[in-house]
């Protein structure tokens, strides 16, 4: 099944990375193949200043090689394949959006060991400022596609989500959540899902993602903002930059299996603010916002 993945995950980056061009109408993608030492590549597409996306990055990687001890502790070997992106609007109007979908596979130097392999990924919105609407819409249509599968998915992978997208440090999410799902497939840790079946929801989970964030980008992109909002952005966006680098999973594997850098932190954003101390003004948006930056917020109602 790893070639059907693979080709799977190539055709995504293909399909998203086309329609992201349509959706900003000015920009358009730059590709940079590159080669890991030790084994495998992959392929980096960024986009930048253009009418939507100020940047943004749409990364296809397949990687391979001795596995590194963060993963097996008896000598095996890997194998690592997904699409990872990471898309920063410039207008605040329009949410900050990551979505990645990835297949790893270990298998034991010692013919004792047995053969491991897994999905995860999850996709999760950060809003600059929170719209009740598009969270609903956007958590709908997740849930749309999880329920196809299983009825447990969409409350388990939110859950899964919130804590995950949660920056400890500030006491705070990321932004609205998701969907989020690491080893699904491991005998220990199965739902009771065939992997194959497995592959079919991350399949959805991939597909949902450019209807889902072209119509976010229509409705938002032609809201008014001003000065105070772009500075708003700015510290949000800080907050973006806090969690990618001292949480994420995604992150630490890239630089500890010797991804390529670029490639890894593509997901930053191009310019943010930290201000000493800001305290936003009282019943504003901002303070709305900071309100809703919390766990176990149901936005799909029962």
């Amino acid at each position: 099944m790893k070639e059907e993945i693979v080709a799977y995950f190539k055709n995504l980056q293909d399909t998203i990375c086309k329609g992201l061009e349509q959706a900003d109408g000015k920009a358009k993608f730059a590709e940079d193949k590159w080669v890991r030492e030790g084994g495998g590549g992959g392929r980096t597409r960024v986009i930048q200043n253009g009418d939507v996306i100020e940047k943004g990055g749409v990364n296809f990687s397949e990687v391979f090689g001795p596995a590194p001890a963060f993963l097996s502790k008896s000598p095996s070997s890997f194998f690592a394949s997904g699409v990872s992106l990471v898309i920063h609007p410039g207008s605040p109007m329009i949410p900050i959006i990551h979505m990645n979908v990835r297949y790893l596979r270990l298998e034991g130097l010692d013919q004792k060991l047995k053969t491991s392999e897994w999905f995860g990924g999850g996709i999760d919105l950060t809003p600059i400022y929170v719209d009740e609407a598009d969270a609903t819409y956007f958590h709908q249509t997740l849930k749309a596609a999880c329920d196809r599968f299983h009825p447990s998915f969409y409350p388990e992978f939110k859950k899964w989500a919130d804590d995950y997208f949660f920056i400890k440090h500030r006491n705070e999410t990321r932004g609205i959540g998701g969907i989020f799902f690491d080893h699904v497939g491991q005998d220990e840790k199965s739902l009771k899902i065939p992997l194959g079946q497995f592959f079919e929801f991350v399949q959805a989970v991939g597909n949902t993602f450019l209807p889902m964030y072209s119509h976010l980008i229509r409705k938002n992109k032609n809201k008014p903002f001003g000065e105070k909002e772009k500075q708003w952005q700015l510290m949000r966006r800080g907050r973006y930059a806090e969690f990618n680098l001292v949480y994420d999973r995604g992150t630490k594997f890239g630089l500890e299996t010797n991804g390529r850098t670029e490639s890894i932190l593509m997901s930053l954003p191009p310019r943010v603010t930290w201000t000493y101390n800001f305290v936003p003004e009282k019943n504003s948006e901002e303070e709305m916002t900071l309100d809703m930056l919390k766990k176990g917020i149901e936005w799909v109602k029962k």
